[in-house]
């Protein structure tokens, strides 16, 4: 059994994803943001870094939400969402999962938080810059997938392909959010077409970028 500490939206979204398609048990334990519930003292020993995801796994807590979707994707390898060691797209598989992790999830912090990233006092000038690194990704990502897609892995759907389209989710309101590129436009129809994002929009009250 797992428990998935999330809030709608956030970065717990590709994990409560990852976990609908494998089709596992899990708990929900609600994190209220509002409230400011991801610095609650019980919480903070579950994940000190104060965010979600946190997934609990035989009674221990893990977080950071690639390491998660990696470790999930290792777990039940039925569910045929991330190919094994030794499988040829193996590599291109940890290339692009760190690749979002390291470079575009970094990026759409310093979006939402530019005073978290340095004292320049116009948080419009940080945005700019966020701006061009998130969209330097999508650039990067949109001609790979017109030259190799329809899925990042090519035809196999998998949990990289959650994680973009919840990036790409997150652009929704950006000057050019990812769907203006059209092969973005079409994996993110992909996704949002399967029962399991239908299924997590319901669960977690979400209507944006539906």
């Amino acid at each position: 059994m797992y428990t998935l500490y999330y809030s709608p939206g956030t970065a717990s979204m590709a994990v409560h994803l990852a976990l609908l398609e494998a089709g596992v048990a899990h708990e929900l334990r609600l994190i209220d943001f509002d409230a400011r519930g991801q610095k609650d003292p019980d919480y903070l020993r579950l994940n000190p870094n104060g965010l979600v995801p946190t997934l609990v796994i035989d009674g221990t807590a893990y977080y950071e939400c690639a390491a998660l979707l990696l470790l999930l994707g290792e777990r039940h390898p039925e569910a045929g969402l991330a190919p094994m060691p030794g499988a040829p797209t193996r590599g291109l598989y940890l290339q692009w999962m760190l690749h979002l992790a390291n470079t575009l999830q970094p990026a759409f912090r310093q979006w939402f938080y530019p005073s978290d990233f340095g004292p320049i006092e116009d948080d419009d000038t940080m945005r700019e810059y966020a701006r061009r690194r998130i969209e330097a990704v999508w650039e990067r990502l949109d001609a790979h997938l017109a030259a190799n897609g329809p899925c990042v892995l090519g035809a196999d759907f998998g949990i990289v392909d959650l994680y973009a389209t919840m990036l790409m989710r997150w652009s929704r309101n950006m000057p050019k959010p990812a769907d203006r590129w059209p092969a973005l436009a079409a994996l993110a129809a992909r996704v949002k077409a399967r029962p399991a994002w239908k299924r997590l929009y319901e669960i977690e009250g979400l209507t944006e970028w539906a």
